[in-house]
């Protein structure tokens, strides 16, 4: 535990769970916003919303009340219908009880005496189930208590900068099948100034919705009568995707990578082979065709690996990558789903390499490369993270252990700095998860590089060496985007909707003033997209004035608008919202802008 996060005691400071073991309160508490500092931080005021709902609605019974990446929540049931308004009333509650400066203290008791303390109540009994140990701890302040490992900050009113964000239904214990609970989200952090920081950046974040701005952009759409978690791409939000594949493809042809395509529908056996039936069944669909169960694919591996077994394979075909913008379906639970950020259907840019273990390293720093020059073409900073052998999964220590060291080697190599999830890898292997930084801040996991000799050896991958043995390759998963769907989203609200102009849907709206230009916005129109740009014409019978709102909505990078002045001197009006300017340009000097711009961005 941080040294920063404890209490000043006899000129030492003391971590909390040591202090209040000991039963220190001291005259200081230290901490700051440190990682640790906020888990404890948030986990207090998690217990302080639910003593002021306690007070505030008597009936309420309380679930759990965890620290997440968003803050904290507290499940809980009550009589009462709580909503969205009545969250500043629970607030207020909060800092009243916070300012009483409430001893906020721990009592460790055997089980069974805790069981008959909360007999009544069934969803402490619920906790209880859960926890296998002969003594169980409580925190407590004022008139509210709760079960918790804890540790917590020693009194109410050292929490002083936090703020109730949402409300919403969740099922008990996660269980579709169970009742509905209430929860209530929450931030907190150890200064005002950080607190209003991030209150900032949640209504900055708002206003870059990408469900909100791809609903005003007209991209994509979501409809109850196909079911959620299922996007419709409308023709601009497919515009987009084409052009960035289009992009993707031109840069795995480069660092010759080949095209394939699996089935989306795999029989059941060959996941069990492949593990996945086992360790990742539950987030997948399946089906029978006469008599056979199929399993909808939730990752294209599979269909990867059986075109590496079409042939005989000699070692002088290594690395062999594959890739395919391969559609995958995984069974979400509807309370996670969240516009394209979450979605049942998606599409991923994956790529699988078959290589030998002596290319290892190299693969691995060809990918990161890839990867580096796809962010800095969209100014996204970066970060690496390897993810290591989790709990649940399959294959040797040895194998592990060799993978995991190639990650490391590969990223040294190349001096990017990393850090480590202990137990985050995947079930077959271990990985590097590729974290962006948007323009506000806020970090999104993007893609994955993971390798993996489980899968080559349980569907018995070989290639001949040159000494005219069979060996087993090594395979490399890899996705830089991590699904189109998901990036698309992280691209609407880095740039808040102002896309740059290469990766636009629509480069540039004309509005001819009247039925007289419309033949030469035509011809415009024609041009760009002889350049691989695409206009859109808005030349309904709306007014002026209108007709320019609407295109400045849809947040084109240029809106050109023709009169018959513009059409005989053919010198186009500009307004560039991407430079935030208004210019003059020749007919020609306009098309070689719009070219080169199209050419300004490569993978």
């Amino acid at each position: 535990m941080s040294e920063v996060i404890g209490i000043k005691y006899q000129d030492k400071v003391l971590d909390l769970a040591t202090a209040q073991e000991m039963g220190v309160s001291g005259e200081e508490v230290v901490f700051d916003n440190s990682s640790d500092s906020l888990s404890i931080i948030r986990h207090s005021c998690a217990h302080l919303m639910a003593q002021a709902i306690k007070s505030l609605y008597p009936e309420a019974k309380f679930f759990v009340g965890p620290v997440v990446d968003e803050g904290f929540y507290y499940d809980f049931e009550v009589g009462s219908k709580i909503s969205e308004e009545d969250l500043p009333k629970i607030e207020e509650k909060m800092k009243e009880l916070a300012k009483s400066g409430f001893t906020i203290s721990k009592t460790t008791l055997p089980r069974e005496e805790v069981i008959a303390r909360f007999r009544d109540d069934d969803l402490k009994m619920a906790v209880i189930s859960k926890i296998d140990s002969p003594t169980l701890s409580i925190y407590s302040q004022g008139d509210f208590e709760d079960l918790c490992r804890g540790p917590h900050l020693p009194n109410t009113k050292l929490l002083h900068s936090f703020k109730l964000t949402k409300i919403a239904g969740a099922y008990l214990g996660g269980d579709e099948s169970a009742k509905m609970l209430t929860r209530i989200y929450g931030i907190a952090f150890a200064d005002k100034e950080s607190l209003k920081h991030y209150l900032f950046q949640l209504e900055e974040a708002k206003k870059r919705d990408h469900r909100k701005l791809g609903n005003e952009m007209g991209l994509f759409t979501f409809d109850e009568d196909v079911g959620a978690g299922l996007p419709i791409w409308l023709p601009k939000g497919a515009r987009l995707r084409r052009t960035l594949e289009s992009l993707l493809t031109q840069a795995h042809i480069i660092r010759h990578y080949e095209p394939v395509r699996g089935p989306e529908i795999l029989k059941s056996d060959l996941w069990k082979i492949s593990g996945h039936y086992q360790n990742y069944g539950e987030n997948m669909y399946f089906t029978e065709i006469d008599e056979v169960e199929y399993g909808i694919k939730p990752m294209n591996c599979v269909g990867h690996i059986k075109v590496y077994q079409s042939s005989i394979r000699s070692y002088r075909e290594l690395p062999l990558r594959f890739y395919e913008y391969g559609v995958v379906h995984r069974h979400e639970k509807s309370g996670v789903l969240h516009g394209l950020l979450r979605v049942r259907e998606f599409t991923q840019d994956d790529a699988h390499i078959f290589c030998k273990p002596d290319q290892i390293r190299d693969e691995i720093v060809s990918i990161v490369k890839f990867a580096q020059r796809i962010m800095d073409s969209f100014g996204f900073k970066y970060e690496m993270e390897i993810s290591t052998k989790p709990e649940k999964s399959i294959g040797d220590e040895a194998v592990w252990e060799i993978s995991t060291q190639a990650l490391k080697d590969a990223l040294s190599s190349c001096g990017i700095p990393y850090g480590i999830d202990e137990g985050g890898g995947a079930f077959y292997g271990p990985k590097i998860d590729i974290k962006i930084t948007d323009a506000i801040g806020r970090k999104w996991q993007c893609g994955t590089v993971q390798i993996d000799m489980n899968l080559p050896q349980r569907f018995a991958l070989e290639y001949i060496d040159e000494d005219n043995t069979a060996k087993q390759p090594v395979m490399i998963h890899r996705a830089i985007l991590g699904s189109f769907e998901r990036f698309i989203a992280i691209l609407i609200e880095h740039f808040g909707g102002e896309l740059p102009f290469f990766i636009a849907p629509t480069q540039v709206i004309i509005i001819p003033i009247s039925s007289e230009q419309v033949e030469y916005a035509n011809e415009l129109r024609d041009k760009m997209l002889s350049l691989g740009a695409y206009a859109e014409i808005l030349s309904k019978n709306e007014t002026l004035s209108k007709r320019v709102r609407t295109a400045e909505k849809q947040r084109v990078p240029m809106i050109i608008v023709l009169g018959e002045k513009e059409m005989q001197s053919k010198v186009l009006p500009i307004r560039d919202r991407r430079e935030k300017s208004q210019y003059e340009l020749s007919e020609d000097d306009f098309l070689k802008l719009v070219e080169t711009k199209m050419k300004e961005v490569s993978f």
